[in-house]
Parts: C-alpha cells; sequence; structure tokens
C-alpha cells in the first residue's frame, strides 16, 4: 500500500531540514574529527531514521521502498558519513531479520535496531571473498544448541559499535558455496572481536572494521531462515540494498550539481562568470542529464518493487548507472571548481574521494553487469525478454 502522501511530504521535509540545518554545517568538523557528534546521531534516532525500514509493529516508521528511496536522495545531500551511521540498520545490517526472521527473532532485536538503541551490522567480506559470496570460509559448525564461529569477516561497516551482527557462514565447510547460511549473532554473547577501524580514501566518521569470530558460540536459535539458505537470503537483501544506495549517491550528485552552478554564476575568468563558457555549461549539463535519468530510474525500479515485481535486473540497472553516474559527476565538479575544487576549501575534494565507494557497495559495478548480463539471458531463454 503506498505512503500516505501528506506523511510522506512532511517526513521528507523534516530530513531535507535536518541536512541543511545540522548536517551540511558539521561537514568539515566530521571529516577533520572522524567522528560524528553523538548530538547528530540522537537527532537522527529522533527524526526515526533507523527504522526507517522496520516495521510499525516493531517501533519503525515502515516506509515502501519509493519513500526510502526519497528519503535516502535527501541524506545523500551531505556527507555520506551521516547516512552510514544509521545505515546498516536501515539496510544490510536488518533486512534479513525483517525478511527471514521469527517472530521471536523479530521482537527481541528489531524494537532496539529501530530506534538506535542496537546497531545492527552485516559481516559478508573476507580477505578471500566479497563478490565471490560462495567462496567465503567462515564456519559455522553446529555443537549442540550452538553454533561455533571461526572466521575472519573484512571491512565491516559500523562493526566497532554493533551489537548485533548479521554473519554468513559456511555450516558445511565441504557442501559447495550455496549451502552458506547467516547465523545471527546475538550483543549478549558478544562473539566477534572487531579490529582497529581502517584508514579510508574517503567518507571519515563512517567507520569500517575487520571482525574475527574465535570459536564463538552463537545460540542455534539465532539462525536466521533455514540452514543452506543463506545466499538466497543475502540476495533478497541486496535488491534493496542496491536501489537505496542508488538514491544516496543521486543525492551526492544533485548536492555537487548545485554547488558547481553557484560556483559557476560567482567564479569569473576572461571578463564574465565561467558559467558562461560554453565547455563549463556542457559539463553541468550532462551531470543534470544523468542525474535525472538515474532519479528516474530509482524510482520506477522502487515503485516496482513495492507492487511485488522482481526487479533484481532493474536494481542492478540502476545501481550501475547511478553510482557511475555519481563518479563522473564528482569528476566534472572539481574540473569546474579548478584548483578551488582540489584544495580542501570547498570541500568538492572530499565528496569526489567519498563517492567513490558507491561503485564496491553492494557488489562492485562488474558484478552488476553480471547480473544484468545473467537475467537478460534468463529472461530470453523464458520467452520474457
Amino acid at each position: 500500500m503506498p505512503f500516505d502522501q501528506e506523511v510522506r511530504d512532511a517526513l521528507i521535509e523534516q530530513v531535507r531540514r535536518f541536512v541543511t540545518e545540522i548536517c551540511v554545517p558539521a561537514e568539515a568538523q566530521v571529516s577533520e574529527t572522524d567522528e560524528v557528534p553523538q548530538s547528530i546521531v540522537d537527532e537522527m534516532k529522533n527524526l526515526g531514521l533507523f527504522g526507517i525500514a522496520v516495521p510499525e509493529e516493531y517501533g519503525g516508521l515502515q516506509l515502501d521502498m519509493e519513500t526510502e528511496c526519497l528519503v535516502a536522495l535527501e541524506l545523500g545531500q551531505t556527507s555520506p558519513a551521516f547516512r552510514s551511521v544509521a545505515g546498516t540498520n536501515i539496510g544490510i545490517g536488518s533486512q534479513a531479520l525483517v525478511l527471514f526472521g521469527t517472530e521471536e527473532q523479530k521482537q527481541r532485536w528489531l524494537p532496539g535496531v529501530a530506534s538506535g538503541d542496537l546497531i545492527a551490522s552485516f559481516a559478508l567480506t573476507e580477505p578471500e571473498a566479497g563478490s565471490d559470496a560462495a567462496g567465503l570460509k567462515t564456519k559455522a559448525i553446529r555443537d549442540g544448541d550452538h553454533y561455533v564461529l571461526n572466521g575472519t569477516k573484512r571491512y565491516i561497516t559500523n562493526a566497532n559499535k554493533a551489537d548485533i551482527f548479521t554473519t554468513m557462514a559456511r555450516t558445511n565447510p565441504d557442501e559447495p558455496g550455496a549451502r552458506a547460511s547467516r547465523p545471527l549473532s546475538s550483543g549478549g554473547t558478544r562473539p566477534a572481536s572487531p579490529s582497529v577501524c581502517r584508514k579510508k580514501m574517503g567518507q571519515q566518521g563512517a567507520h569500517i572494521c575487520d571482525v574475527i569470530f574465535e570459536d564463538a558460540r552463537v545460540p542455534a536459535a539465532n539462525m536466521i531462515g533455514k540452514e543452506g539458505e543463506g545466499f538466497k537470503v543475502a540476495m533478497s537483501v541486496l535488491d534493496k540494498g542496491r536501489l537505496h544506495i542508488s538514491a544516496v549517491a543521486t543525492g551526492v550528485s544533485k548536492r555537487l550539481i548545485r554547488e558547481m552552478v553557484n560556483y559557476a554564476l560567482e567564479r569569473k575568468q576572461f571578463g564574465k562568470p565561467i558559467m558562461e563558457h560554453q565547455l563549463i555549461q556542457a559539463m553541468i549539463a550532462d551531470s543534470q542529464a544523468e542525474t535525472y535519468a538515474a532519479e528516474c530510474m530509482i524510482l520506477d525500479a522502487a515503485r516496482r518493487r513495492d507492487a511485488g515485481e522482481d526487479v533484481t535486473l532493474l536494481a542492478s540497472s540502476t545501481k550501475l548507472f547511478a553510482t557511475e553516474a555519481s563518479g563522473r559527476v564528482a569528476d566534472r565538479a572539481v574540473q569546474v571548481f579548478g584548483g578551488a575544487g582540489y584544495v580542501a576549501d570547498y570541500g568538492i575534494e572530499r565528496f569526489y574521494r567519498d563517492v567513490r565507494i558507491f561503485r564496491l557497495y553492494e557488489g562492485t559495478s562488474q558484478i552488476q553487469q553480471i547480473i544484468i548480463a545473467r537475467e537478460l539471458a534468463r529472461a530470453a531463454k523464458s520467452g520474457k525478454l
């Protein structure tokens, strides 16, 4: 059922004001300190941003996909670090629970996730497994009423603050990768040991760590879905996440276009504002056209998902286009600003670094290309192309 339009408009306006009045003025501070102030985190909790994808009966806002993408488009118009604070609660950290969790699991964890009192993290990537999810080596061996978890996860967002980890692990090491399942390790047992946070190219204030499991005993009751269905669960979660990330990336593009236009109207070269030079106009025009196309793709795919359609092909197509476009827009922004875009005064170089990760999140651009080709081939074979 579509989200109430008046409620949606009010929410979007609240998020827009939050971004403009609170986040944007704090961007430089977050970049310098590598930390989002607790006061801003508390404001995100008050707005319900940690629970936008959690059902209402568990304390969330239960936004439909279209509304979630509209919120993400607004959140993208500031440093992506702010969105990352709640990002795993909104997406891959919690959605396995929402889609496949038992009622007991949902009652136990989702209210805390929705309020932001519990931080959920998603542990898939390993030193030798990322895009190749079937190649993971972390093991979860059944021992009575528990699984014994051993392995190392790499580049796990919010791991240093996480209370629960949705973890992909191999329950039968002798079976092929499709047998991978995902126990949920609860905050009460603290089975995971995060290492020191990694230094990154961009998105200061958003943290990633390695997570080491050493004979961690996780109750068997924490298993999400049936044993052997981990890959199915992961793919269901990723379709949604790809649309969300596409919206965030496109939000950044919209912010950068505004910055480019305003700067080009003020900056003068050869006796006139550079906005009057056709080659500058061309870069800005290309950025606007690509961003508009990305936004249309996002909202169309989101509406189709809300209508119950299978959007695997559309989600990957959208993610590929929107994130690659965001990279091009950021590059053009540096070019339009010239030397001012390369130094830190305007923050353009920060956004240039920040958007690079979008082409890796939720599956690299190359993985999206593989999925798109695979889905088209499947459709052709079934006579649905």
